[in-house]
C-alpha cells in the first residue's frame, strides 16, 4: 500500500503521477500574480519608508526576489497574518551573490535595480535560468552606463554589474518584452534624465502602474514609457490572483465537451493579462471575466481552431501551452506563429510544448516560431517531461486529469517556483488523484 502524502509534500516530488478522473469543476483563488508581486518587492525595497504587501506570491520565485533585497540592507518582515512588510530603502551594494533560482523576471528585474547602485552586484540562478539569454537587459543597460559582464560576453548568467552614473536613454527592444522595459524603468529612476522604451507591441504595464502607486513620474504614450529619475515613497500594495495562474484551471474546464466548469475569483483585471481569455472566446469557449470583481468563469464549450499570430504572442506568452492544449481538442486546425521568444522561456517553449502534446498523442509539427496542431485529438496518458518549466507541468497536469489512465510529469518540483499546492487543488477540482511518480 502506498503511503500517505501530504499536500505540501507533493509540491517536493521531482514526478507526480496524475490518475485522471474528468473535466475540472469548482470554485477557487489562485496565488497572487506572480509578476506584480516582483515588482512590488523591488520598489518597496528601492522606497523610502516602509510598504505593506497583502497576498503576494509565495512561490519559490518571489521567495529569491524576498531573499534578493534583503542582501542590499533592506527589512523584510513575514506577519502572521500573511502580509509582507518591506522597508526601504537600499542601504548599500549587495552583502553577497543574488541568487535568483529559476525567476526570470527576478533576475532581469533585479539587474535594472543594480544598474542604478553605486557598487558590484553578482546575480546567478539555477541551471536552468543560467541557461536563458541576458544580453536583451544588458546591452541597453550598458548603454546607460552601467557595467555588465557575464558568461559569452553577459548573454548568460552569472552577471556582474557595476552600476551607478546612469544616463537616461532612449530605446526600442527588437522583442516586445515586459522584462526588458521594467528593467530599463527601475535603472532610468537612479539615471540622469529620462528614460523612454519605445515598444514594438504594448506590453503588460504593471511597471507602470506600480511605480505610479509608489510616486515615480511615468508617462505612458501608445507604445513610449517614459519614467523620470527620483525617489520612490512607501505605500500599501494588494496583490490580486495571478490571471496566468487561472489560465490553466479555464483550459481544464474545455478539455472534455461535458460538465467542466470552474470559478477563479479576486484576479487582476488590468492591461495586458486577459488576453487569453479573448483567445479562448475566439475559439469558441463558454467563458466570462467580469473586470469589476476580477472573476473568472468557465464552462465546457465545443472548441473551434484560431490562427494566433506575433500580435497576439505578447499577451499570452505565458498561456501559449494550456492555449495549445485546448487546441489539440479543438475541431480544425491550429496554427501558432511569430512565438519565436517563446524559445527564451524556462524552456524552449515551443520545443517543450510541442513534445508534451505528442506525449498526449496529439498531432503537432514544430516550426521556427511555433507550431502547427491538428484537433480533434483524444487525449491519452502519457509521459511528460517538464524541461524545468512550471509551465509545462501545469499544463500537462491539467490534461492529465481529463484523460483515463495515469500520466507521470517529471520535473513537477518546478511548479513550486510559482504556484504551490498546485497538485492539492488539481485533486479538489477534478477528483484527480495524485501520486509520486515512479
Amino acid at each position: 500500500m502506498t503511503p500517505a502524502v501530504s499536500d505540501s509534500d507533493l509540491d517536493a516530488v521531482s514526478s507526480l503521477q496524475v490518475t485522471g478522473a474528468g473535466p475540472a469543476r469548482g470554485l477557487l483563488q489562485v496565488p497572487g500574480d506572480k509578476s506584480i508581486s516582483h515588482r512590488a518587492v523591488l520598489m518597496a525595497a528601492m522606497a523610502h519608508g516602509p510598504t505593506v504587501i497583502t497576498g503576494l506570491s509565495m512561490g519559490q520565485d518571489v521567495t529569491h526576489t524576498l531573499g534578493a533585497v534583503r542582501q542590499f540592507g533592506v527589512s523584510v518582515d513575514h506577519a502572521g497574518d500573511g502580509r509582507v512588510r518591506v522597508e526601504g530603502p537600499i542601504r548599500h551594494e549587495p552583502a553577497d551573490v543574488l541568487d535568483h533560482g529559476n525567476a526570470g523576471t527576478g533576475i532581469r528585474l533585479t539587474a535594472g535595480v543594480c544598474a542604478g547602485i553605486d557598487g558590484v552586484s553578482v546575480l546567478t540562478g539555477d541551471r536552468f535560468l543560467r541557461r536563458r539569454p541576458m544580453d536583451r537587459i544588458a546591452e541597453p543597460l550598458r548603454m546607460m552606463g552601467a557595467t555588465v559582464d557575464g558568461r559569452e560576453r553577459g548573454r548568460l548568467a552569472p552577471l556582474v554589474i557595476r552600476g551607478g552614473g546612469l544616463t537616461g536613454i532612449t530605446y526600442s527592444p527588437k522583442q516586445a518584452s515586459a522584462q526588458v522595459k521594467s528593467a530599463l524603468l527601475l535603472a532610468g529612476l537612479s539615471a540622469a534624465g529620462p528614460t523612454t522604451v519605445e515598444e514594438v507591441h504594448p506590453t503588460r504595464r504593471h511597471t507602470e502602474e506600480m511605480l505610479a502607486q509608489f510616486g515615480g513620474r511615468v508617462r505612458v504614450d501608445g507604445n513610449r514609457v517614459t519614467v523620470e529619475p527620483g525617489d520612490l515613497t512607501g505605500t500599501e500594495v494588494v496583490v490580486p490572483g495571478d490571471p496566468s495562474q487561472a489560465a490553466f484551471w479555464a483550459v481544464a474546464a474545455l478539455l472534455a465537451p461535458e460538465h467542466g466548469e470552474v470559478v477563479v475569483e479576486n484576479l487582476y483585471t488590468g492591461f495586458g493579462r486577459s488576453d487569453f481569455v479573448n483567445v479562448l472566446e475566439r475559439m469558441g469557449a463558454d467563458i466570462d471575466f467580469d473586470l469589476t470583481t476580477g472573476t473568472l468563469t468557465v464552462k465546457a464549450s465545443r472548441l473551434r481552431a484560431v490562427d494566433l499570430t506575433a500580435e497576439d504572442i505578447p499577451g499570452i506568452v505565458d498561456e501559449v501551452p494550456a492555449l495549445a492544449m485546448a487546441a489539440a481538442v479543438a475541431e480544425g486546425t491550429t496554427v501558432i506563429s511569430g512565438a519565436g521568444e517563446l524559445r527564451a522561456k524556462e524552456s524552449d517553449r515551443i520545443a517543450s510544448t510541442t513534445r508534451l502534446l505528442r506525449a498526449f498523442g496529439v498531432q503537432v509539427s514544430e516550426t521556427e516560431d511555433g507550431m502547427v496542431i491538428e484537433g480533434g485529438s483524444r487525449l491519452r496518458a502519457g509521459r511528460v517531461d517538464s524541461h524545468g518549466d512550471h509551465r509545462i507541468a501545469m499544463t500537462a497536469a491539467v490534461a492529465a486529469a481529463c484523460v483515463e489512465g495515469a500520466t507521470v510529469i517529471d520535473g513537477w518540483d518546478s511548479v513550486a517556483t510559482s504556484y504551490p499546492r498546485f497538485a492539492a487543488d488539481l485533486v479538489r477540482l477534478t477528483g484527480a488523484s495524485a501520486q509520486p511518480g515512479a
